[in-house]
């Protein structure tokens, strides 16, 4: 019976471990980030990543971010319109994020050119966005300094610049 409880526990704190944003994502541009995809429902979205998110209150689309700490910025964000993900995103630099063909979170923003067909860069602030279209869906490139900063996937109908 003791075996029984602890095997419990265990899968039960496995699984919560299981769903949060992952540490060293995965971009496949035209697809996923994160393992989420566009058109995931809410509770496609608690399933993958959990439900310990905030709220965006300031955001026009219901917004939810997935800090790796509480109170601190860095993760991923999901936007969503009419229950389903329209964005997914990267915020803060999360060291590890990666595409297939290892473009990486703080690479030189000139390797997504030298890998896609970029659009011109959308400056959104104090950062811009290379946007690549492939698969109908748009994929961003974050950029400061020069230097990859994020990822997100988006539908053409959400503006490039994050919340």
């Amino acid at each position: 019976m003791r075996l029984l409880a602890v095997t419990a526990a265990t899968l039960a704190l496995a699984s919560a471990a299981a769903a949060a944003p992952p540490r060293a994502g995965l971009f496949v541009p035209g697809a996923s980030l994160g393992g989420l995809r566009i058109g995931m429902t809410k509770a496609q979205v608690q399933a993958a990543w959990g439900p310990a998110y905030g709220v965006c209150r300031g955001c026009a689309d219901l917004t939810w971010y997935f800090n790796y700490r509480p109170f601190h910025p860095e993760g991923a964000g999901v936007v969503f319109r009419r229950g389903h993900v329209v964005a997914v995103f990267t915020h803060w630099a999360p060291a590890g994020w990666h595409t297939p063909g290892r473009i990486t979170i703080g690479d030189p923003s000139a390797v997504v050119a030298q890998r896609y067909h970029a659009l011109p860069p959308t400056t959104c602030g104090s950062y811009t966005v290379v946007n690549v279209v492939r698969l109908n869906l748009i994929n961003a490139f974050y950029v400061v300094n020069d230097k990859i900063w994020g990822f997100g996937l988006t539908t053409g109908r959400v503006a490039p610049c994050l919340p």
